[in-house]
């Protein structure tokens, strides 16, 4: 259950604003070293690891709510109003 400093690196660096476009994603290749998808796939499993709610928990409570908003968005019909749908 515990994290390793690559993991805790990879939370701390989520608590950055970010202002520009694309100024994170240039940032996640200089800090790690691998492209922007394959960063957010690790924090997505990061978020579901019981280690990092101990590390962070309001941190991992905001980022599962941000998660789980796209999720909703990108499923129509899921919380949508029925008569919506259809249109």
């Amino acid at each position: 259950m515990h994290l390793t400093d690559d993991d805790k690196a990879v939370l701390d660096f989520e608590r950055l604003q970010w202002h520009h476009p694309g100024a994170k994603e240039g940032a996640i290749y200089e800090r790690f070293g691998c492209l922007a998808v394959l960063h957010y796939q690790r924090l997505n499993a990061l978020l579901d690891h019981p280690g990092s709610t101990a590390y962070d928990a309001q941190l991992v409570r905001r980022l599962q709510r941000l998660r789980a908003a796209r999720v909703r968005h990108r499923t129509p019909g899921r919380d949508a109003d029925p008569a919506e749908a259809v249109r």
